[in-house]
């Protein structure tokens, strides 16, 4: 026996409309007109609803806009727009803008009819009749969203029942059912979808959710199990309140667990995920499924180990199907496997003995909550393997004060030869105060910080203002220079680093008769 072809949920976007009620969100015209040119051009999403009619002259213009670029495109039966029961104001808005699908709102529950529309069922049938009648006449096809259909199969079956009985013969292309108020768990969704795909069988029936309980895509599972053919979902779970479902997670859970055919590119789904996050200003959280910053990142060093060792921490969830990359973070929490994941990256191998003195200066980095990326580990390689480990000189604990227009102070507690020393000292900056104060203590041992003769910072390339920071120092010498290096976050300590380099090496130098 044949196995049948697996079954095809359509996506409606509806993140210039819906997703645009969240709080705090505008969407230019601009802007929405690149949006809806990547849903539709890149992501292939089925279907998109962008606005709704008789907003303003600006999201007019946008819908205009959209419409041509679509027509050109033979795209326009893809679009959509909210529409309300007002006879010909919104068919003729959407006209003038050459749309050719009105999403109507019409009530969906008896408390919405009689409370805000202070009418009948029969009434308001007979003024959503007058406005479909009047948009089929206008050529645009028609769906039609059931506002508040969630309250209104549990509270106010009967009139629900009413409504679609009244509608079934009327020409709506698709009946639309939203969770209003995300009130509704999978349970519930199931039962009542299948309520209403049981009665009306005919009839093409989409599942609008909202995240209220967090429940949103697991009630669009609910939903295709039960029969619908369509989901609704925003771009970054933008929506009222807690949002709408998640397009991303949506997608990846009818693909993987539901095995439903989707048309969308879902290599896609990022870079519509990283323009909705700028152009919103809702920032996606790190951790968010498959768009978030972290989702791919292995933290912990076991992890990163059996990845290494056989792929064990390597599901069908891969970072390639959406253009993204597996990264192994690198902190305390790092293992030797974490590092040479990303060596690998970096195309640079270590022997044993200075991958362990690397990984150890990591593992303290990441104990004082320095923040590791990859651009960071040349530095950090650098800095150890050019390391002697002297410690003639160690500083215990140093506090700088720096202002605008004022000298820096710094006070040290510093240990020479195993004896502790408290110092202070005042300069034109934290590091030339901090020079001026070891220089007081070192003075009991004839030694004097010798003379800079070049000091450069480094950041790693593309590194964000929290990366480490190399200090290299020149220094001048008997006869020849001298370079020292340090790493640190804090570009001050990073010279700081850099000058006890310096003091431990002459140190040593002295003591085995090497005279400075």
């Amino acid at each position: 026996m044949s196995k049948s072809p697996p079954r095809h949920i359509e996506l409606l976007d509806t993140t210039l409309r819906d997703g645009e009620q969240t709080q705090g969100v505008s969407f230019p015209p601009d802007e929405k007109v690149n949006i809806a040119k990547a849903l539709l051009g890149k992501l292939n999403i089925d279907r998109i609803e962008i606005a709704s009619a008789n907003v303003s002259e600006g999201e007019k213009s946008a819908v205009s806009t959209i419409n041509a670029w679509a027509a050109d495109h033979d795209l326009l039966e893809r679009i959509e727009v909210l529409g309300f029961v007002d006879n010909n104001r919104s068919v003729d808005w959407i006209n003038e803008t050459g749309g050719k699908v009105i999403n109507l709102l019409t009530k969906g529950s008896e408390k919405h009819c009689r409370t805000q529309l202070k009418k009948t069922l029969d009434e308001h049938v007979a003024d959503i009749k007058e406005t479909v009648s009047y948009a089929q006449r206008n050529g645009l096809k028609v769906n039609m969203y059931l506002e508040d259909w969630s309250n209104g199969i549990k509270d106010s079956p009967d009139y629900v029942f009413g409504l679609m009985d009244a509608m079934k013969d009327a020409g709506v292309s698709r009946f639309l059912l939203p969770d209003t108020l995300g009130v509704m768990g999978p349970d519930d969704v199931f039962a009542c979808i299948h309520q209403m795909v049981s009665r009306y069988p005919n009839l093409n029936f989409d599942f609008h959710p909202h995240n209220d309980y967090g429940l949103a895509t697991a009630n669009v599972m609910a939903a295709v199990n039960a029969g619908v053919n369509a989901v609704h979902c925003t771009v970054n779970c933008l929506g009222e309140r807690a949002g709408n479902a998640s397009l991303a997670e949506v997608a990846v859970t009818l693909k993987d667990k539901m095995g439903m055919q989707l048309s969308i590119n879902e290599e896609h789904i990022f870079d519509l995920s990283k323009m909705v996050e700028n152009f919103s200003g809702k920032w996606v959280a790190a951790n968010m499924p498959i768009v978030g910053a972290d989702v791919f990142t292995q933290t912990a060093g076991i992890h990163a180990d059996g990845d290494h060792k056989g792929k064990l921490y390597e599901s069908s969830l891969s970072p390639e199907r959406f253009d993204r990359k597996r990264s192994y973070a690198l902190g305390k929490m790092s293992g030797k496997a974490s590092l040479i994941k990303n060596l690998e990256a970096l195309d640079l191998s270590l022997s044993e003995e200075n991958l362990n003195k690397v990984l150890k200066r990591i593992v303290e980095l990441g104990d004082s909550k320095q923040t590791i990326t990859p651009d960071d580990i040349p530095f950090i390689i650098a800095d150890v393997l050019e390391s002697k480990d002297y410690d003639h000189i160690k500083l215990n604990n140093c506090s700088i004060t720096s202002g605008l227009d004022l000298e820096s102070t710094v006070s040290i507690q510093i240990e020479v030869g195993g004896k502790q020393y408290k110092a202070s000292g005042t300069g034109n900056g934290g590091f030339d105060a901090f020079i001026a104060a070891t220089n007081t203590v070192l003075k009991k041992y004839d030694y004097k910080i010798p003379k800079l003769v070049d000091y450069e910072v480094r950041i790693p390339k593309g590194g964000e203002t929290s990366a480490l920071t190399e200090c290299i120092i020149t220094w001048q010498g008997n006869g020849k220079n001298l370079k020292t290096r340090g790493i640190h976050a804090n570009q001050v300590f990073a010279a700081i680093l850099a000058a006890l380099r310096l003091v431990n090496l002459q140190f040593h130098e002295r003591e085995t008769g090497n005279l400075f």
